[in-house]
């Protein structure tokens, strides 16, 4: 070994391990040559052993110690120190008495005889004393253990001397091993007072679990260490580790506390997102001011400093630095809400969710009181609706409806003011995003999600509140916490279009409004269709009754006995005034005047495409050759069509954008086919001696082709993005056969996947016979209920697995935000 040979004389004190080993940090042997360097010469030389190679090629060098601590020689003596504290009876009596639970018993099988006096307070150990007095031995321990620090402080110097004396003349004075042994000493007490204290906390465990009604979990013995120092950070870590460990399992809170912080580092992982100094942060930005707000055109979210101007101009009194926290989380909870739409425009679903559960973190945040600043109050309502927009992307209709009405629960306490223009927006975008809720569930009230236990109903607050003679006229209150308090727009909106009627409201809003109310109304007439299809098959089949009228017309989606809606009673009332064609006309005449009157660069894409489909739709002109559209109706449809080309975004619009720009489409097979069927009919166009008109009708028919191809491919990759209940139809191909039979249609829409609302459907099946159109309303369910279970296949589930587990996380995060406003509201 290697101690053995260069400690021969004791001149030379040598390193434990080969400065090899030492510079790696490996386990080292000690040999001569060591393990590692024996293996690392015969891998390099490709030997099998070692024997007759002299040692220096193994380059196995010990260097000498360096004087650390006391004399290498003397390091036996070290180790002896503490060994009458646990010979083989001792011992075995702390380990019994350690697994046993009983940290006393333990101290007392240790330290019963003391520590030869050195310690006072432990000449009886731990046995019997009480807390206090425990406390005190522990105090006399350190206390000793300080005297001896202080006195080996003063002797270090002289340890130095002793070993560098030591080092040249191979003896060590006696004056230098007195110093050796204080220090040896000084070590001895420190692994006492090491011991006693993994004790004590051992005992203070127990103490606590018996009072937590839990069971003292024994110590591990293989982890205590009493001839080294460091055993002391090593039993604080595993104490540590043991408390956390109890106290997550005893209490809940802890874990749901646990579960806060790491919202808390997702929300600060997208923080900087919201800056406008960040890129990416921008540009999700930018896809939801090109989808959603473009439509919308909701007021810009406020930076800090713009806010607080306007709350300064309202008697605030703020600055950026002293903005509240409520205020601060309202303003980031808007803008996390806006670029999570954005997200979801872009398809990047999980940085969407991610950035939605930030918004509901921010708005757990905001505290709002009797008596709020309207802007303060504007910036909630506004967040709320973004997440409701965000759930009704999402197929969430239960979440959309809470969310609406918890927006409308703070719109209802803004007070209407003529430079705040952002209230009244933001009703009439409420009113275009119920559309789609009014369409998907065929304007039956009775099929939403029961919201009202949760979150109530706004109190009543327009019975005797009309003041000119428009709001007595229409039945209507102009001021918006009115409109959203009405009882009959608790669940989506309804009855004559409030902000349309009020000439004081901004010009976009009025138009967007009537354009909601103009499709409410056109919903309300399909649905009335429908009901007369349905009565009309079963006269037909001979049975009169409302369940064959209802399984004539496929299945339970056609109700024979709908009740008349708000919509329809006020259409009725003001027909004049308030049938879909004057209110599409109305809608295009204040837009007209509202881009008159603005300076803004901003084209209103989707304005202008929904007054284009909206009059394609509601045309009743003369039938001419081109298969039953007029002219206009052809420019509408693809004026429609190529909007929707030139910019796809607009089929995520909030709201029913995407079924009408559908619809179009399918309007485009009609004349399609009408064209083909003129075109091959022996007197038809394409037998007309005229060339320059059969070129003209060649060309239109190509314009059509080509559009109603590229619109198609846009909206089936929209389509598939969507949850299934939220698709409008799918649309089939043309026919791949260049030769179609002049009997067949070019475009069989028989094969479409028809949307399952009433309206939408109605598009399909123009100039079918009842018994047809029930035939394939029959079919189109089967085919939908078909694509739910390929949708929810193995294959699929495990695809969205990720997805689901993420999408399952955030959404208790906001049932429990819902939750919460459900008793602040309630109560």
């Amino acid at each position: 070994m290697k101690n053995d040979e260069d400690k021969g004389d004791g001149s030379i004190a040598l390193c434990a391990s080969c400065d090899r080993c030492r510079a790696r940090k490996t386990r080292c042997d000690g040999k001569r040559p060591c393990g590692n360097c024996a293996s690392k010469y015969m891998k390099k030389n490709k030997l099998k052993s070692i024997e007759g190679i002299d040692i220096s090629c193994f380059e196995c060098v010990y260097s000498p110690a360096k004087r650390r601590g006391p004399v290498p020689g003397k390091m036996g003596q070290v180790r002896k120190a503490p060994e009458p504290m646990h010979d083989s009876s001792s011992y075995n009596n702390v380990v019994a008495s350690t697994v046993n639970g009983n940290a006393a018993a333990a101290a007392a099988a240790v330290f019963g005889g003391g520590i030869g006096g050195a310690v006072p307070g432990l000449d009886g150990g731990f046995v019997g004393a009480s807390a206090d007095e425990q406390q005190q031995q522990l105090l006399a321990l350190q206390q000793r253990q300080m005297m001896l620090a202080a006195a080996g402080t003063g002797n270090a110097n002289l340890l130095g001397l002793g070993g560098a004396l030591g080092a040249a003349t191979g003896e060590v004075p006696s004056m230098f091993e007195n110093a050796a042994g204080l220090t040896q000493q000084q070590q001895a007490i420190q692994q006492q007072l090491n011991y006693l204290q993994q004790l004590h906390a051992q005992q203070q465990l127990s103490a606590i679990q018996t009072t937590s009604g839990g069971s003292a979990e024994p110590m591990d013995t293989s982890t205590t260490t009493l001839s080294s120092s460091s055993s002391q950070p090593q039993s604080q870590k595993l104490q540590t580790e043991r408390s956390s460990k109890m106290q997550r399992n005893a209490s809940p809170v802890s874990a749901a506390a646990e579960l806060e912080d790491k919202k808390a580092i997702t929300v600060q992982k997208n923080l900087p997102l919201l800056s406008l100094d960040s890129t990416y942060g921008n540009r999700l930005r930018s896809y939801y001011h090109l989808s959603v707000d473009e439509l919308f055109g909701l007021p810009h979210i406020p930076s800090d400093e713009d806010y607080v101007k306007s709350l300064n101009g309202a008697g605030g009194g703020m600055t950026a630095k002293t903005l509240s926290q409520s205020h601060k989380s309202a303003l980031q909870a808007a803008q996390f809400a806006e670029i999570a739409l954005g997200a979801l425009v872009h398809n990047e679903v999980s940085l969407a969710m991610e950035l939605s559960n930030a918004s509901v973190s921010r708005l757990k945040q905001c505290i709002v009181m009797e008596g709020a600043n309207r802007k303060f109050l504007f910036e909630v309502a506004r967040a709320y609706f973004l997440l409701g927009c965000f759930r009704a992307f999402r197929g969430d209709m239960e979440r959309y409806l809470k969310y609406r009405r918890v927006c409308m629960q703070h719109l209802s306490q803004i007070e209407d003011s003529e430079s705040d223009e952002g209230p009244q927006l933001l009703v009439a975008a409420i009113s275009y995003l119920d559309c789609w809720s009014y369409m998907v569930h065929n304007a039956d009230e009775k099929k939403l999600p029961s919201i009202d236990d949760s979150i109530p109903r706004l109190e009543d607050g327009i019975s005797g509140q009309t003041s000119s003679a428009a709001e007595k006229e229409y039945g209507v209150c102009f001021a918006t916490n009115k409109i959203v308090s009405d009882p009959k727009n608790q669940n989506w909106m309804q009855g004559a279009p409030p902000i349309f009627l009020n000439n004081e409201a901004p010009l976009n809003a009025r138009s967007l409004d009537a354009l909601s109310f103009a499709f409410r109304s056109c919903c309300d007439q399909a649905n009335g269709r429908f009901e007369q299809m349905a009565e009309a098959v079963a006269a037909e089949q001979g049975n009169g009754d409302a369940a064959s009228a209802q399984a004539a017309s496929g299945g339970g989606d056609v109700s024979s006995s709908q009740e008349i809606t708000a919509t329809t009673s006020a259409v009725m009332a003001h027909e004049n005034e308030l049938c879909s064609r004057n209110m599409v006309l109305s809608a295009f005449t204040l837009l007209q005047q509202y881009e008159s009157a603005t300076t803004m660069p901003n084209k209103n894409q989707g304005l202008h495409l929904i007054i284009s489909a909206m009059d394609a739709f509601l045309e009743n002109g003369e039938e001419d050759e081109s298969g039953g559209f007029t002219d206009s109706q052809i420019q509408s449809l693809l004026s429609v069509c190529n909007t929707t080309i030139e910019n796809p975004f607009l089929l995520h619009h909030g709201g029913p954008t995407y079924h009408m720009i559908s619809n179009a489409a399918i309007l485009l097979c009609h004349l399609l086919n009408g064209m083909h069927a003129m075109r091959a009919s022996p007197n038809g166009a394409g037998s007309s001696s005229d060339d320059g008109d059969h070129a003209m009708e060649v060309a239109v028919f190509e314009e059509v082709y080509d559009t109603f191809i590229s619109v198609r491919k846009l909206l089936n990759i929209h389509r598939r993005k969507l949850p299934v209940k939220l698709r409008c139809h799918g649309i089939p191909r043309p026919s791949m056969d260049g030769t179609v039979a002049p009997d067949k249609p070019f475009i069989d829409l028989g094969e479409t996947l028809m949307c399952g609302c009433r309206g939408c459907q109605g598009f399909v099946l123009m100039a079918c016979s009842p018994c047809v159109a029930a035939e394939r309303a029959r079919s189109a369910n089967r085919k939908r209920e078909i694509e739910v279970n390929r949708e929810g296949g193995e294959d699929q589930v495990e695809l969205d697995k990720e997805l689901n587990y993420l999408e399952a996380e955030f959404d208790l995060d906001d049932d429990a935000l819902l939750n919460m406003l459900s008793r602040i509201i309630s109560n």
